[in-house]
C-alpha cells in the first residue's frame, strides 16, 4: 500500500488497532505504516462499524491457512500471535462529512479487500 499512497488523493488514512496505546510503538516499527496508528482497546470503533469476532472456523479456515502458506513461501516470517486472533478487521471509507460510503467487513483474514478495492472506493468518493 505504501508505494501507492499517491493514488489516495487528498484523503486522510488511519489504521485502528484494538491494542493498548502502549503497544502502538511495537506495531508501528513492525508494520512500518505510512499512516497514523490509533488505539481502540475497548473496541468502540469496531462495535460502531459492526466488526465483531469470528468463529474459529471463520478465522482459522482452509483459506486462511492457505494465505499463511503463501506468505511463508514468499519468504515472510510469521510471528506467534499475541492479540485476539478471532477479532475480525474491517476497512472503511468515509466522506468529508464523515459519512460511511464504503465498508468491507470480511469474515476471515484471507478475504480482506485488495489495495485496488480500497483505492477505487476512495477515488470513487473524491
Amino acid at each position: 500500500m505504501g508505494d501507492r499512497i499517491d493514488e489516495l488523493d487528498d484523503t486522510t488514512t488511519a489504521v485502528v488497532t484494538f491494542a493498548e496505546s502502549a503497544e502502538l510503538g511495537r506495531y508501528q516499527s513492525r508494520l512500518q505504516l505510512p499512516f497514523p496508528l490509533l488505539a481502540d482497546p475497548d473496541r468502540t470503533l469496531y462495535q460502531r462499524f459492526g466488526v465483531g469476532r469470528g468463529s474459529l472456523s471463520e478465522v482459522w479456515g482452509v483459506e486462511t491457512l492457505r494465505m499463511y502458506g503463501r506468505l511463508l513461501r514468499a519468504g515472510r516470517r510469521l510471528r506467534r500471535p499475541v492479540d485476539d486472533t478471532r477479532q475480525l478487521g474491517g476497512d472503511f471509507v468515509l466522506d468529508a462529512e464523515h459519512r460511511l460510503v464504503a465498508a468491507f467487513r470480511p469474515r476471515s483474514p484471507s478475504s480482506r479487500p485488495t489495495v485496488d478495492d480500497l483505492i477505487a472506493a476512495v477515488n470513487c468518493e473524491s
